[in-house]
């Protein structure tokens, strides 16, 4: 399943984890990525993976920053109506 989502400069993705893995493909723009607690700065063309379980969490460098997110399982919790 893949997830396409653009932020704002400054906006913040919060802190969590869920059981699926995770590859974060950057692209446009930049983020500054914690993973588990270790923060790295990520840009157009650089990708990240995430096990499953793994605490995460992302924070805008620029204005129209744009990430792409490929889970697997999907996530059905992204499925179900509101």
């Amino acid at each position: 399943m893949m997830t396409e989502v653009t932020f704002e400069k400054d906006a913040v993705g919060s802190v969590h984890s869920h059981p699926h893995e995770q590859v974060s493909y950057i692209t446009r723009g930049s983020f500054e990525f914690n993973l588990d607690g270790d923060v790295q700065i990520v840009r157009q063309g650089d990708s990240i993976y995430i096990p499953s379980g793994i605490r995460h969490g992302v924070k805008a460098l620029e204005d129209e920053s744009t990430i792409l997110d490929v889970f697997t399982p999907q996530r059905e919790d992204f499925l179900q109506e509101k």
